[in-house]
């Protein structure tokens, strides 16, 4: 049985928390201040959602990076190498308060988060809805919200991308990195839009 857990609990995890606890799957929740800051998390999804220690959800087969841009680092170097794992990256490169995509050299911000987690197999998704959309019921008397991925390992973006469909969204797979660079620098400015309008 594949093991989820969501790290980071400001509004992107706490959304996703929201959506695992609706959908009735079972997930792990962790930041760098310990479970007793999670309360506010598990006193509404606990039934589901359980708190823990990071090191303790590092072990998950798949993990949701739920964490601002510059924190990945700071996740990334709690192990050395990420073999056998799938790394969901959810963040977007803003810079703030001007909330503008950041200039990465030319680089997509999913290259330099995969350079970081050696050995794992990363996916990009949950990173182009605003948190208040995300943890919104995703189904509609039209349909179903859309949630893209992409990633470079196939495997890991079918597991991604079932991940999604159970979460209720109708999963997109864009492709690879490089195929879906430039909808991924939109899926980023519109996030920032949507951050500046709210």
């Amino acid at each position: 049985m594949t093991t989820y857990a969501i790290i980071g609990s400001g509004a992107i995890g706490s959304a996703l928390a929201e959506r695992f606890h609706a959908a009735g799957v079972d997930a792990v929740i962790a930041n760098t201040r310990g479970p007793g800051s999670l309360q506010p998390v598990t006193d509404k999804f606990g039934s589901t959602v359980k708190a823990v220690e990071l090191d303790q959800a590092l072990q998950s087969d798949v993990l949701i990076l739920a964490v601002p841009y510059d924190a990945v680092p700071e996740v990334a170097g709690k192990k050395a190498v990420w073999d056998g794992r799938t790394i969901v990256d959810a963040t977007n490169a803003i810079d703030f308060p001007a909330f503008k995509p950041r200039d990465l050299g030319g680089r997509l911000s999913s290259e330099i988060v995969s350079d970081l987690f050696p050995g794992a197999q990363l996916v990009k998704a949950f990173n182009t809805l605003p948190a208040t959309v995300l943890a919104a019921d995703p189904v509609k008397a039209s349909g179903k919200r859309v949630l893209f991925l992409s990633g470079n390992f196939p495997e890991a973006s079918k597991k991604v991308a079932d991940l999604i469909a159970r979460l209720g969204f109708a999963p997109t797979d864009l492709g690879s990195f490089k195929a879906s660079g430039s909808l991924q620098h939109f899926g980023q400015a519109l996030v920032a839009l949507n951050l500046l309008r709210d």
